[in-house]
């Protein structure tokens, strides 16, 4: 089978296990994403936030994680709902008999990673019995998933600095799967689809985005109801009925 028509057969496996959209790119180094990384921390926007900025070399070096690493198959899965029903599901109707007056955001609805990581491995295991290394990540902090979906042709950085897929806008989680097997890549420069809208920056009830794609964690809701210790009163009107995470930006933006 040609490297093409593996990949493809790969990619087809990974959208028939659930995935919405999926992207291979290299397993070269994340250059983009490692000085974004550092640039952050050192504007101080990155507060006491770890993810992947504890190790921004480890984070933006595929073969740090996979040794020899040539690929990455990249996925995203749609988590966006309008309603939860009373067990928990997001489907997007009907409405709870119990509910409470809290926010939470919808991507804590419900695990939305297993199935993602479900579909990913389902690729893992065709490599590996074709006598390749592959590891799936997801909700990971070794490697920059946004970024490796931009490089792979998935999407574009919006101003709220979250990766934008036309048709699900930024309301997806996303998993990696790094092989040591040479496929081919789906790489391209998806054209900025924000122009000239700020509806993101407008939305921020905080003011966090501080400048398109720059999101400073020390006024970002979504962060400041993760972060250990006291919630800055500073910010409490701000938070209204939240209880966990923010999805204002994510509400305000068109894609």
């Amino acid at each position: 089978m040609s490297g093409d028509a593996y990949t493809a057969e790969i990619v087809r496996l990974v959208y028939e296990a659930g995935a919405d959209r999926v992207g291979v790119t290299s397993a070269e180094p994340l250059v983009r994403a490692r000085a974004a990384l550092e640039a952050r921390t050192a504007q101080g926007h990155v507060d006491t936030m770890q993810f992947t900025f504890r190790n921004p070399e480890r984070s933006t070096t595929p073969t740090l994680s996979v040794q020899d690493a040539r690929s990455i198959i990249v996925a995203a899965r749609s988590y966006y709902a309008r309603e939860v029903d009373g067990a928990g599901d997001a489907h997007g109707s009907g409405k709870t008999s119990d509910a409470v007056p809290a926010r939470i955001a919808r991507y804590a609805w419900r695990d939305h990673y297993e199935p993602l990581r479900d579909a990913l491995r389902v690729a893992a295991q065709r490599l590996k019995r074709d006598g390749h290394r592959a590891t799936v990540f997801a909700d990971d902090n070794s490697i920059v998933d946004r970024e490796v979906a931009y490089r792979a042709g998935l999407g574009w950085y919006g101003k709220n600095a979250n990766l934008l897929l036309e048709g699900l806008g930024s309301w997806f989680v996303l998993g990696c799967v790094v092989t040591t097997a040479e496929l081919t890549t789906s790489e391209r420069e998806v054209a900025d689809g924000c122009g000239s809208c700020r509806r993101c920056i407008d939305a921020c009830p905080t003011g966090a985005i501080v400048e398109p794609g720059v999101v400073d964690a020390r006024r970002c809701l979504a962060w400041l109801l993760q972060k250990p210790g006291t919630f800055d009163p500073q910010y409490r009107v701000a938070l209204g009925t939240r209880i966990y995470g923010c999805d204002d930006c994510q509400e305000a933006c068109p894609p």
